[in-house]
């Protein structure tokens, strides 16, 4: 069994206030966890209505695995409207 952890860096061009960021990232946590299959959560950023960092965490078979269910993830952020990938980490445990 291997544990995933991917780390990623989000700016949302769109939201100008707080409550859109909740709006835009609620949807987008929804989509990943009905997806992947993940656990998903803000973990910094929390006051900028502009940025957002998500701290994405799954469980695999094995780290070939794990590695593509993570390209997978990235993919999908890099093709969704009014976010912008700016960075990502990604460990294997």
């Amino acid at each position: 069994m291997i544990v995933g952890v991917l780390t990623v860096d989000v700016a949302l061009l769109e939201a100008l206030t707080l409550k859109d960021k909740r709006r835009i990232m609620l949807g987008f946590r929804d989509r990943l966890r009905n997806q992947f299959n993940v656990s998903v959560a803000e973990v910094e950023f929390g006051d900028s209505p502009r940025r957002c960092r998500l701290g994405i965490a799954l469980v695999n078979t094995g780290s070939r695995a794990a590695h593509a269910q993570m390209d997978k993830i990235v993919e999908m952020i890099r093709r969704t409207g009014g976010l912008t990938l700016l960075e990502y980490h990604r460990e294997l445990l």
